[in-house]
């Protein structure tokens, strides 16, 4: 929806009010809440938002010593349009619309500390090289019932009765929450995300929704971040929660947010297709550049304590650095199919990641494989999980470290973003170093 279309709506459906947004590094968005007669004004990039907000802990907090807030004063930046106009939100009471904006500096040069921009740089270096990635995004997700203090499975719209058992699958529980789902590809089409095939996945009132291959990677991370706002919207619309966090119960399946990719010429051929099954000798500098770069791009696949419950090893997700055809055990798989289909698929991201950074790892790791013309080991075929492999960081002090002081970091990222990045999760690892859990209260109290 355009500035003119929106200004242009039958009263009836007139806009009320506008959300101007960015996406800081946690992939929060982030921003005012206007009347509508504001949206021109918004359109034309005249929002002012402190450059400090892209890099607010989970909280919303400031970075205590942070270098955004007292070195430079905490200065505004110049929150432009990304082109994806308003995007009308129908869970509201009252007609809003949301305008996805990303950061300038005063000078107008693209403040290198906004996610997106990261994601940009990237793709900005494939068209140099006459290369576009083409991406499509898995995200899984749980509903759960808002109503405890605790998260619990939902119940069934149909039977009235919890959700118990996992339902990898599952028709009847697709069915269930037949009306939740209609409203969710019913908001996405309105907002332009090309929602494909859904799926319930292996816990309890977890389902899986596909987006469709794009050539634009930049819109693929747009379309998975306001993906999860929608899902959201139309939970609490429904009476559900809907939850993105990597591993909402100990005892289920983590949430995913894998990504597939290749990559096409100027004529459009997929250059990972060579015809056969095992692909191209690009697509395997590609697999090469991934794993190069997996460990120490971590924390931006796992970004939060919580990410690191999905990625123990044995908790089927993958936990070493590895690839394999039509291997599920691995962190990079090549999916089988038709060849000329041929694509890379990174598995390791959770769903509580921020889908520009996830994107932007994804896309320059593949990069510097093809630019440095690496040479991937073997591919594994069978159990990964049972053999002695190279791991990624097991928790999230060691994602950190790696990723503060990984040497190929600054080949992907700015020096910017990549403190920014790390000052944030030490403070948000702080608090949680603090806290002293109910179960070590039980376990330790009067026993030690």
């Amino acid at each position: 929806m355009t500035a003119e279309s929106a200004l242009d709506l039958p009263p009836e459906e007139a806009l009320e009010n506008i959300f101007g947004c960015v996406c800081d590094l946690n992939g929060v968005l982030r921003g005012k809440r206007m009347p509508a007669d504001q949206l021109e004004k918004v359109m034309a990039g005249s929002v002012r938002m402190p450059l400090s907000i892209c890099g607010l802990d989970i909280w919303g907090e400031d970075i205590e010593g942070g270098a955004m807030v007292f070195e430079t004063g905490d200065a505004d930046g110049v929150c432009v349009p990304t082109g994806r106009g308003a995007m009308p939100m129908s869970w509201t009471r009252k007609p809003t619309a949301l305008i996805p904006l990303w950061m300038n500096e005063e000078s107008g040069a693209p403040f290198l500390g906004d996610p997106r921009r990261a994601l940009a740089n990237v793709v900005e270096r494939y068209r140099a090289l006459g290369l576009t990635p083409v991406v499509a995004t898995e995200l899984e997700f749980y509903l759960i019932d808002p109503s405890g203090d605790l998260p619990a499975p939902p119940c069934s719209p149909i039977t009235g009765k919890r959700l118990t058992s996992d339902g990898a699958l599952c028709l009847d529980e697709l069915e269930h929450f037949d009306a939740f789902l209609n409203d969710v590809y019913a908001a996405c089409h309105s907002q332009g995300i090309p929602a494909d095939s859904a799926i319930s996945e292996n816990g309890a009132g977890q389902f899986e929704i596909n987006m469709r291959h794009l050539a634009d990677p930049l819109r693929a991370a747009d379309d998975a971040l306001l993906f999860k706002r929608v899902v959201r919207g139309i939970a609490r619309q429904h009476g559900f929660a809907a939850t993105f966090m990597a591993k909402p119960y100990g005892d289920r399946a983590g949430s995913g947010f894998h990504v597939h990719m290749s990559l096409a010429d100027a004529e459009g051929r997929n250059l990972f297709d060579d015809g056969g099954d095992q692909g191209t000798p690009m697509m395997l500098n590609a697999v090469a550049g991934l794993l190069e770069t997996i460990q120490q791009n971590a924390l931006t696949f796992a970004p939060h304590e919580n990410s690191f419950r999905r990625l123990l090893p044995g908790a089927h997700a993958p936990s070493n650095v590895a690839w394999g055809y039509e291997n599920r055990t691995v962190a990079i798989r090549i999916p089988g199919g038709d060849h000329r289909a041929r694509r890379i698929e990174h598995r390791v991201a959770g769903a509580d990641a921020n889908p520009y950074l996830v994107l932007a790892s994804v896309l320059g790791g593949a990069l510097l494989g093809i630019e440095r013309e690496l040479t991937p080991p073997p591919a594994i075929t069978g159990d990964a999980y049972s053999l002695d492999l190279p791991h990624l960081p097991l928790d999230w002090a060691t994602a950190i470290r790696a990723f503060q002081h990984g040497k190929l970091v600054p080949e992907i990222y700015s020096r910017r973003l990549q403190k920014m990045f790390v000052e944030c999760k030490k403070q948000e690892q702080a608090r949680f170093n603090r806290h002293v859990t109910e179960l070590e209260f039980h376990s330790y109290l009067e026993i030690v």
